[in-house]
């Protein structure tokens, strides 16, 4: 069993930052890529930003320059740094681990970040 743990959501004015995080634990050998996606009420989920095991990185176009993914493998977690906050950012933040070797994918619960204008 693997669970996933995030915190770091919350309430933010416009222009602010939150920083999430996300902790893996249980039966973990290894952990490939790590991401994040968000959903917006209404909104399908998307792509926010992921990283692989060696530290390369992919972002949405909407995040580019504001958000910063990064990891600690020693601690199994994702971070998402997210600065210069919109109000379009709005959305429950979900993060995902892909393991080695079977190639899973685990998410987690989410976190809500709102942002008011």
């Amino acid at each position: 069993q693997v669970q996933l743990v995030e915190s770091g959501g919350g309430l933010v004015q416009a222009g602010g930052s939150l920083r999430l995080s996300c902790a893996a634990s249980g039966s973990i050998f290894s952990i490939n890529a790590m991401g994040w996606y968000r959903q917006a009420p209404g909104k399908q989920r998307e792509l926010v930003a992921a990283i692989t095991s060696g530290g390369s990185t992919n972002y949405a176009d909407s995040v580019k320059g504001r958000f910063t993914i990064s990891r600690d493998n020693a601690k199994n977690t994702v971070y998402l740094q997210m600065n210069s906050l919109k109000p379009e950012d709005t959305a429950v933040y979900y993060c995902i681990i892909r393991l080695v070797p079977d190639g899973m994918d685990y998410w987690g619960k989410g976190t809500l970040v709102t942002v008011s204008s």
